[in-house]
């Protein structure tokens, strides 16, 4: 017999919510949430489709993962606290071993990043998963894309180009060894939201954004709602050691600046907070690269010890 939408919820879904705030979860028509005193609420959402997005044929467990993580990713990006999420799962078929692996998998990233499902929904159709998180910011801390003015220092949290790498290794379109095979599967299924880099940057940081289209792609977004330029350093942008072991200098350098999936946050400092930044850095340990400057320029240049380089590709296009 098939199972119905309440009782599929209940067996997989339901859970008793344990982050800030959930007056009431799942189980009525909505859910009821206090917002922190004295914060603004941040919502992102994004909707990832099987086979596009991500392989229909992979384990459940991984896609659940890879679909959370991308998601607290844009909240990161705010310098947002993460607290609740919501979920909308089409799925062709019910199937007791996906969903017990997908709510698995989903549920281990939630506890790890203390964020609670709190609704959402389940229908039949073509696999695809749209969550939305919800996350909590100081209204003055919080990482905006247009405050990015000339001067500032740009940086990066991680190795970029991994991302990319990782979607060519799925594709087929490289062979590796089982070790970088594992290792570009866990950037590509478990990407590490920088939750907990960016909650100390409110304040410091001037702008903000996370790499899901490619460094170019992204830092453009800053340059064009902040009114400047940027220049990035190519000789400076951190690559992997698998990354660099597996395809030649000039390819790796054209995943880092256009690939994306990378879901490292990208920020800039302004020069007057650079020591503050340096010594939070110093005593936080936090994960940053220097990468570029902001410029008057209008534009994103890309600059190999002073001589620009053209790019033939900028970043991934959704259509």
């Amino acid at each position: 017999m098939a199972v119905g939408e309440f009782e599929l919820i209940k067996e997989y879904f339901f859970r008793n919510a344990a982050s800030y705030g959930v007056a009431l979860g799942i189980g009525d028509d909505c859910a009821l949430l206090q917002v922190p005193q004295d914060k603004q609420l941040a919502v992102s959402m994004d909707t990832l489709v099987g086979d596009i997005h991500f392989p229909s044929n992979a384990d459940p467990e991984l896609i659940a993962e890879r679909a959370l993580r991308v998601n607290l990713s844009d909240l990161a990006a705010m310098g947002a606290e993460p607290l609740w999420f919501t979920l909308g799962l089409t799925l062709p078929k019910t199937d007791d071993h996906w969903l017990k692996g997908f709510s698995q998998g989903l549920f281990r990233v939630a506890n790890d990043f203390n964020i609670s499902l709190v609704g959402g929904d389940t229908t039949r159709g073509n696999l695809s998963i749209t969550i939305q998180v919800h996350g909590a910011v100081d209204p003055k801390k919080a990482l905006l894309r247009g405050n990015a003015n000339v001067g500032d220092s740009v940086f990066v949290t991680g190795p970029l180009g991994d991302g990319a790498a990782a979607l060519a290794v799925i594709k087929k379109e490289l062979e590796v060894g089982k070790s970088a095979f594992n290792y570009f599967m866990d950037h590509y299924y478990r990407p590490q939201p920088q939750i907990a880099t960016a909650l100390h940057l409110g304040g410091i940081a001037s702008s903000g954004i996370d790499i899901s289209d490619g460094l170019v792609a992204d830092l453009g977004h800053i340059c064009e709602q902040s009114g400047v330029g940027a220049d990035i350093f190519l000789e400076r942008l951190p690559l992997s050691e698998p990354l660099n072991k597996l395809v030649e200098p000039e390819q790796a350098l054209q995943w880092a600046l256009s690939g994306g999936d990378d879901y490292h946050l990208c920020f800039t400092v302004p020069t007057d907070k650079m020591k503050t930044f340096e010594a939070l850095c110093s005593r936080h340990r936090l994960p940053a690269t220097l990468i570029g400057r902001m410029t008057d320029a209008k534009d994103v240049r890309c600059l190999h010890k002073g001589d620009e380089v053209v790019l033939t590709k900028t970043g991934y296009q959704h259509f």
